[in-house]
């Protein structure tokens, strides 16, 4: 997704002027040719992510469409004042473009790990989030969001499912329709793959969001239908319960239970690969298949 975002993003440096790419040394090397292109509008700052942040605000104030890029912890966690004063309270929009985000490249330890970041975003006010799936939907929402005005936030992931789907809309996609006391499986971005095979032989009915924020509030509704009460699972590649408020809001009128699949809160600090991470959080497949089939009283095998 990474690669892509660099294509799309050069090739736009080309065709928009009001266009400019922030960067704080990391990816930086991908854009030296665009660099050179236009030095007024590839920008690196250097090792300082309030400065990154600043910069990005300074130019959307300028009338430019700002793309900010680093690794999640730098680009959210580490100067979210500046996201609350520079963008949030100055009342201009940009795009933040992420990397590395919950556990991609957990050899950089804690310091490089952001699991919390969609939350933390949750705390300010008109954000849209985007989490694609495949390194296609990538490059539909970034396109979108330069094209825009708002405030977006691009979370990109080293984790693809193997097929892109449309996201163009902004809206869950049902991909499958389960009876009609059957949970209601919200599958987030990269998390899609994992959740299609934990869900075998299980009755439930899968929606796919590579948009967050807003949350479509709406397409959970219609997913459950004349259900009396519903069970929804949220499968997202970020701290667990992210979303649980979202649903609670969606339902407020309605019955129902959530079991909220993320990233737990305690550290794990036996930095392995990403996919001993995923298997430690119980977020590959046989993981996800063991908590939703206790969940809702379906078979674990």
């Amino acid at each position: 997704m990474r690669d892509r975002f660099v294509r799309v993003a050069d090739a736009l440096l080309d065709t928009d002027e009001r266009t400019a790419v922030v960067l704080a040394v990391i990816t930086a090397a991908a854009f030296e040719d665009a660099a050179r292109r236009h030095p007024d509008r590839v920008i690196d700052v250097g090792i300082r992510e309030q400065l990154l942040i600043g910069t990005g605000a300074g130019l959307a104030l300028a009338g430019m469409r700002p793309i900010v890029h680093t690794f999640a912890s730098f680009l959210v966690e580490r100067p979210f004042e500046q996201l609350k004063l520079d963008f949030q309270h100055q009342g201009v929009g940009g795009v933040l473009v992420s990397a590395n985000a919950s556990y991609d490249w957990p050899q950089g330890g804690f310091t490089h790990m952001a699991p919390g970041d969609v939350a933390l975003l949750d705390t300010l006010d008109g954000w849209s989030v985007h989490v694609p799936g495949h390194p296609d939907e990538a490059e539909a929402l970034l396109r979108r969001a330069v094209a825009g005005d708002g405030r977006e936030y691009v979370r990109l992931s080293e984790q693809t499912n193997r097929t892109a789907l449309p996201v163009a809309e902004g809206r869950f996609l049902r991909l499958r329709e389960g009876g009609p006391t059957a949970p209601v499986v919200v599958a987030v971005g990269p998390m899609l793959d994992p959740t299609v095979e934990a869900l075998a032989g299980l009755d439930a009915t899968l929606l796919y969001a590579a948009t967050v924020r807003p949350f479509d509030a709406a397409g959970l509704r219609a997913a459950i239908g004349a259900r009396p009460t519903a069970e929804v699972v949220l499968v997202e590649p970020y701290l667990a319960g992210t979303s649980t408020p979202r649903v609670a809001e969606a339902l407020s009128d309605l019955p129902h239970r959530v079991l909220a699949l993320g990233v737990p809160r305690g550290e794990l600090r036996r930095y392995g690969s990403r996919e001993e991470h995923a298997r430690a959080h119980g977020l590959d497949a046989p993981g996800l298949r063991r908590r939703i089939a206790a969940f809702t009283g379906g078979p674990h095998g």
